[in-house]
């Protein structure tokens, strides 16, 4: 029986901040997933291990989280005074889905380490020592990042005593700066309002912050939806009550936010936006 042969696929697997990816060069991608498409999401999806129905990815290098089943594509930048285009794609667990729709902070770290280590940034700008400043062209959002790499004996250095809450171990710091990372038009309250009275049938009419900057989120108080503030990832991801709870808000949110016209479109940007729940010390 003829099976469909494997291929070599140059990729680095990388932390930055509190997510895990799989980085690519798009040079080194096959030519058919070289451009945005069903041949590329098949592609990043079969590499993560997506979709998976027993929610594990163990077929795959994802971690059976969101914040683990990530993919990056990077290339020369295309943008004047620009070192690099990178291009995110969030990949769902179970569904056959890739979002494209927004950014990834933590990952942006990641970034400038790579694109130095694979030569996508000019030698000259890379010193021998000190810091590297690799300028992002952030193509998803159409916005630019700077990313601050340390640079020891000519290789990105990895290792430091910088620590980060949700990360075991320490490393080496990577400063990244947002320039201008308000969407559209620079207004970072899509609303015009710093609060607004957000009405989700069957949740209530909450309180809700809607920011839109660098990632698009929602933040509502913990009270008004039944938590102290205090709740960890299972206590959510457990609950199928409360993931349902949560996809509401996200998508009248994304309503409210002007990402969508309508709530039926928000399972096609499951990325985006987030919702995030506060409360008081």
């Amino acid at each position: 029986m003829a099976h469909v042969p494997q291929i070599r696929i140059p990729a680095t697997y990388i932390r930055g901040g509190t997510s895990k990816g799989v980085f690519f060069s798009l040079e080194e991608l096959p030519e058919v997933a070289q451009v945005p498409g069903p041949a590329r999401d098949a592609l990043l999806q079969r590499v993560i291990g997506s979709p998976d129905p027993y929610g594990k990815q163990t077929d795959g290098m994802g971690g059976a989280t969101s914040s683990t089943s990530k993919t990056v594509i990077l290339a020369k930048s295309n943008q004047p005074n620009h070192d690099v285009d990178y291009l995110f794609g969030q990949v769902a667990i179970d569904k056959p889905f890739v979002d494209w729709s927004g950014n990834c902070g933590n990952l942006s770290a990641a970034v400038g380490a790579f694109a130095i280590s694979k030569g996508l940034v000019d030698a000259s700008r890379v010193p021998e020592n000190g810091v590297a400043v690799v300028r992002i062209w952030q193509a998803n959002i159409q916005k630019t990042i700077i990313a601050h790499v340390p640079m020891t004996a000519g290789e990105v250095q990895e290792t430091g005593d910088f620590e980060l809450d949700g990360v075991t171990f320490p490393a080496a710091e990577v400063q990244v700066e947002f320039m201008s990372p308000a969407d559209g038009e620079g207004a970072m309250f899509p609303t015009g309002n710093l609060v607004d009275e957000l009405v989700v049938p069957g949740v209530g009419n909450l309180s809700a912050t809607m920011i839109n900057a660098g990632i698009p989120t929602i933040f509502v108080n913990a009270e008004e939806i039944g938590y102290t503030g205090s709740e960890l990832q299972d206590d959510i991801n457990n609950d199928e009550a409360a993931l349902a709870k949560f996809e509401a808000i996200r998508a009248h949110g994304a309503v409210r936010m002007g990402l969508i016209s309508d709530i039926s479109e928000a399972a096609g940007r499951q990325h985006t936006p987030k919702v995030a729940f506060v409360a008081p010390v």
